[in-house]
Formats: structure tokens, sequence, C-alpha cells
């Protein structure tokens, strides 16, 4: 009997065991799929990952339509003729690639080609800002063309003859997957030169038409900007670098044009010359700069507000307005000054900053009375100039104080304001406003803080009333800033330097309206530059200050441990700590003719 029980047991579990493996296989299919589904959500976010499927930054556009600029010449037309070619911008792109090795990258290329015009190379932007950037698209000027025929002489544009590829985004591997991302460098043929690089998701190589490449006296240097990507880290044998490009020719004079494209390398030096070129512009009669009316109208439509600290005493002034109250020139040896004219006609012209002469405040009780300018009178002084090459053009604006107040040093949470430390007879301070010629845009802004400055793009500046910028001048120095806050002149790090503190108040001056245009070489005699621009010494007298005893006070306050460092930060700090120079004009700035620095 127990026998027959435990057949029947046994009997069972095997039907219960087969029935269950049945049931398996049934439920096979569902498996499957939700295996496949769940492959499909791996690769999904794998590609992610390695960068294939990503939202991309949407482009921006500045928050007002762009006015009707007045016609004339070839300013906002959409095409810049550079002598034998002409070129277009393009900022419709397709995405190919991105890179999140350190701060993320993402690599386009352009569509929208205009007929007639070819790809100069492809385009790269942090992947993490709105897309707002361009490449150059290129042909052979008709014209030329026809000439150069009966010349027998070289045409300006040749397809290459073939790629080198440079890197791969899964270099070091046996295999090369599809969705990877090659960069290929055109290879020129003799007598032309590459200005881009091409970046594919095959390890095909491109078409030899999908790129062009420029007679080489065409042609001017690159060089490196800003390092976007180092990959070198994840994989040192195979390290990769990606940096954005700039003109070795630039400023006021440069020929050098930027086609937007980027550089990227396995192996570089510093120095070493690059295997791509920017575009030379030979066309002397610039077209598409602006005409006068054009200027006129870009300001109105631009013109940034200039807004001075809640807490600012020295305010600015015209230039006419510090003459008329008392300003004073004085000449070496001689100990009374001369009384300068509203015009500046008697200030001596032209030479160098020879310490021969210089200006200084009123000798009489107007003295306290100008330091402190005249709001009502201020306007900016407007230098309006090519830059690179003639496709953007830089509107300098100039702003005139008095006087520079004194600074105050910032220690971690402290600040300690100095009697006399910074100050100076009269101050010039200017940003400057890059307007792209093609279609009459705000690109960015150049804002000058003291030795030194950064561009900001149009898409990170602050606006009121249309287009119009923020400019927000820092209290006692008028250093210029994109946003209200505390800027640290010295080591951030550290929290110490001097306080450049930026706010907005009902203290401000409208570039839109008060302005004046003083300088615009390339126009000829349209513009009639004031007696008062060719002054090239010295805007205030030489003043030194006793600013260690001072300083030694702070440090001897320190626990001892402390001293030292803070004795070698202190020495980091800004010159004008320790005496002023009286500062120069406009005209004796290294940017009146080269570029900012940037």
């Amino acid at each position: 009997m127990m026998g027959f029980v435990r057949s029947n047991l046994n009997m069972n579990t095997k039907q219960r065991l087969l029935r269950f493996l049945f049931y398996l296989m049934s439920l096979f299919p569902q498996l499957l799929h939700l295996l496949q589904m769940f492959r499909f959500k791996f690769n999904s976010f794998r590609k992610g990952i390695n960068n294939t499927i990503i939202t991309l930054p949407q482009a921006f556009s500045l928050s007002s339509p762009l006015p009707q600029w007045p016609q004339g010449q070839d300013f906002a037309s959409g095409i810049v003729n550079l002598g034998e070619i002409e070129v277009r911008k393009v900022t419709g792109f397709e995405f190919v690639w991105n890179c999140n090795i350190g701060k993320p990258v993402a690599f386009y290329k352009p569509v929208g080609i205009p007929d007639g015009f070819h790809i100069l190379g492809h385009y790269c932007q942090p992947s993490d800002k709105p897309l707002w950037g361009f490449v150059l698209v290129v042909r052979e000027v008709e014209a030329v063309s026809s000439e150069r025929s009966k010349r027998d002489k070289l045409p300006a544009l040749k397809n290459p003859l073939d790629y080198k590829l440079i890197w791969c985004s899964n270099a070091g591997r046996r295999e090369l997957p599809i969705g990877s991302a090659y960069f290929w460098v055109p290879q020129p043929p003799e007598g032309y030169s590459a200005l881009g690089y091409l970046v594919t998701n095959r390890p095909e190589k491109p078409n030899l038409d999908e790129v062009i490449c420029v007679r080489a006296d065409l042609t001017d240097k690159y060089q490196p900007y800003r390092l976007m990507l180092d990959a070198t880290s994840v994989n040192p044998k195979f390290p990769f670098q990606v940096w954005s490009l700039r003109p070795c020719d630039r400023g006021m004079l440069g020929k050098g044009v930027s086609v937007g494209t980027f550089f990227c390398t396995n192996r570089w030096n510093k120095g070493e010359e690059l295997p791509v070129v920017c575009l030379k512009n030979l066309n002397p009669m610039l077209p598409a700069m602006p005409h006068l009316h054009q200027i006129d109208a870009l300001i109105q439509h631009y013109g940034p507000t200039v807004f001075f600290h809640p807490e600012e005493v020295y305010l600015p002034s015209s230039v006419d307005w510090f003459f008329n109250n008392g300003a004073l020139l004085y000449r070496k040896g001689v100990c009374t000054g001369e009384a300068i004219d509203a015009a500046g006609s008697n200030l001596p012209g032209g030479g160098t900053n020879d310490g021969e002469f210089w200006i200084d405040l009123p000798s009489d009780d107007r003295r306290d009375f100008v330091k402190h300018g005249d709001l009502n009178s201020a306007k900016l002084y407007v230098h309006v100039k090519p830059a690179l090459g003639g496709t953007f053009t830089d509107i300098a604006m100039w702003v005139f104080c008095p006087f520079n107040g004194p600074s105050t040093l910032k220690i971690g949470i402290k600040s300690m304001a100095f009697n006399r430390v910074g100050e100076h007879v009269s101050d010039w301070e200017h940003f400057t406003l890059r307007v792209c010629n093609f279609s009459g845009e705000l690109w960015s802004i150049y804002f000058s803080q003291h030795s030194g400055g950064k561009w900001v793009d149009a898409y990170e500046l602050e606006y009121i009333n249309g287009n119009k910028a923020i400019v927000y001048a820092s209290k006692s120095g008028h250093a210029s800033y994109p946003h209200p806050g505390t800027y640290i002149q010295g080591s951030s790090n550290f929290g110490i330097g001097i306080r450049n503190d930026a706010g907005r108040s009902n203290l401000y001056v409208d570039s839109s309206v008060q302005y004046e245009i003083v300088a615009a070489e390339y126009l000829g005699d349209a513009v009639t530059e004031p007696q008062w621009l060719q002054f090239m010494r010295q805007w205030g007298p030489k003043i030194c200050y006793d600013s260690k005893t001072e300083l030694d006070k702070i440090i001897n306050t320190l626990p001892r441990g402390l001293r030292n460092p803070f004795g070698h930060l202190i020495k980091k700090l800004p010159v004008e700590l320790y005496g002023e120079e009286g500062p120069t004009g406009p005209k004796e700035k290294n940017n009146w003719i080269g570029d900012e620095r940037w």
C-alpha cells in the first residue's frame, strides 16, 4: 500500500514538473519579447551615454526682431566678398555626435547650403549651451573665375585628394562599430589648404566632394583658442583634444577671417603650425562694413544701458564738461597748469606718452566737485572698426569718468576700504559690441575689466528694452560686467583681492541715445576725430600710495602660520595697490588698433 502511494506521488510530481515546463515554454515568446524590449532600452541608454541619442540644445535668437537696416553696400546682405571668393554664414546644423568627457561638446554638420557654395568644415560647441554659432561656406566669384581662366591661374577652390583619419571614439579597439565618431582632415592638393574637419558616424571615408579646399594665398593662419574637449585621460594611448580657433591676424587691420570650424588633434605640440587655416580678406574695400547711417541704426537698436552702482559717487561726465569745469594741462618742469578749452584744441596731439604733458583736476575749489562727474552730460564715445577681416563690426564704446575712486580689499568674508589706494585722476573704460556683418545681429559684447576682460555671447547677456543689453559698471573703478554681483580682482580661489561690486540703480547712461561717434577709420573723412582724442599722454598725474603700511597692519593681525602664505598672495594683487600711472586716452590703448584681450 505504501509503495503504491509513493509511486503515485512520484507520478504526480513528474506531471506537475512537465506541466510547469510546458507553462514556461508557453511563456517563452513573451519572455523573449520582454528581453528584446529590455535590450532596446539598454541600447537606447547606452547610445545616450555614447552620445548618439541626446536632446539637442535649442537655437538662440534675440528677443526682438531685427529692424530694416538702412540700405547701402553689402552690410547685412548675407554675403561678404573677400576678393576672389565670397562667403555666406550658415547657422543650420545636423547633429553628428556628442561627447560627455568633461564638459559636454557636440559636433554638427552644416545643412541648407546655398546653391553654388561649398562646405569648409563641420562645427563644434558646448552641448550645454544654446546653439549659437556658424560656419562659413564659400564659392568663387564669377567675374574673377572668368578673368582667371584668361590668365591660366589656378582656381580658388578644389576638392581634397583624400582624407586622413585623426581619431575615432573607439580608438584602441579591434572593431570600429557603426555609430562611433570618426574625425577626418582633408588632404588638399598642392598649393591648397584645408580649413576644417569632418565628423562622421561610419568608418568609411567621406566623399571627396563633401568639402572644399582653398588656394593657399587666399588663406591665413589659425591659432588654438579654447580647449573644448580633452579625451586624453580616458585613453592615454590614444590622446585626443578639440580646440576652438581664432585667426592669428586680428584687430582693426587684421585680414584673418574665422570660418567657424574647430581644430582636433591626437598629437600636437604648442607652437606647431596647424593643419587647418582660416580665410584671408583680400578685398580692400570692405564692402560689408556699415556706413554711417547704418552705424547710427546699430547703436540706436543695440546701445546698452550702463548702470552704475547704487553707492557710486564718482560718476562719468562728458569730456567737454570736464574741460569746461577747470581741468588743467601740465607740462614737465612747469608748476602751473594751463586751462583746457572745451574742444581740447590746446592739447598737444600725436607723439607718444613721453611724460612731457599730463592732465589734472582743477587746482581751485572746484576740484572736489569735478571729481564726482556729471551724469547729465555723460555720453559714450564710439569707435567703429572692422573685426575678423571685415566679417564683423566692433563698436567700441568708451566712457569717461573724471575720477577713479579708492579700492576695497576683500579678505575672505571681510572687506577693508582703502583711503586712497586705487585712486587716480580720469578713468577711461570701455565695452565693445561685436555685430555680424552678414545679418546685422549682435553677436557678443566684450566687457573690459581693468587689465583684461572677457567676451560674452549674446545668449548670456541681460537685456532691457528689446535687444539693448545691460552693462554694469563696478563701484569706484568702473570696470564693466554682464551681471550684477561682487567680482574679485586677485585670487578668487582664496577670496583675496580687490572688490568690484556691480548692481543696478537709478544712476545710468543709455548709450543708444547718449553717444558720439568719434572714430571710424575705414570710412575715411566721414567721421572727424576730436582734438582731445589725439592727446596721447596721461589724463592724470602719477600717484604713489603708502599701501605697504596698511597691508602690513592686516598681515600682523593674522595667526603666525598664515602670515607668510598671505604675504605671497598679496604680491599677486593688482599693481594699482602700490602706485597708479595716470591713465592714457582711448587711442593709446593697445585695443584701439589691436583686438580685445581675450
